[in-house]
């Protein structure tokens, strides 16, 4: 059976931290387990640092973005589709990070905690950003 949700929020640090729990809370509903899983965790982690990046470098005023949630066979797939096709993602983490920096390490954490991760463009208005988390077996 494939599950899957969307739902759209604010670009703002309120709706980051919603689209957080709502995917912890999805991911609990859909597999059964404990909120304090190492999925869950990572689930967490992940969606965080890509919704945090949306409404940091995705926001444009009066739009949302978008968190998309998918169960596939052995992975969670995490999608948050933001309103800036114009600024795409590296392909790959960046390498070194000024210690001292108070930011450049979220896709250094994505790429840690996700089996894969990349970047979308289907349209002139929107892109995709996800990252798929290993589940249990």
């Amino acid at each position: 059976m494939r599950r899957e949700s969307s739902l759209r929020f604010s670009s703002t640090p309120r709706g980051a931290r919603l689209a957080r729990t709502l995917a912890v809370q999805q991911l609990a509903e859909w597999c059964g387990g404990p909120y304090d899983t190492d999925a869950a965790r990572s689930v967490a982690l992940v969606t965080a640092e890509l919704a945090s990046n949306a409404i940091t470098h995705g926001r444009l005023p009066g739009r949302d973005f978008r968190l998309t949630l998918r169960l596939l066979a052995e992975t969670l797939r995490i999608e948050v589709t933001d309103a800036r096709p114009e600024r795409l993602l590296p392909a790959t983490a960046p390498g070194a990070v000024d210690p001292g920096a108070d930011s450049g390490r979220g896709l250094l954490l994505v790429e840690a905690y996700a089996v894969r991760w990349g970047c979308t463009v289907s349209d002139a208005y929107t892109k995709c950003v996800w990252a798929e988390v290993r589940l249990p077996a």
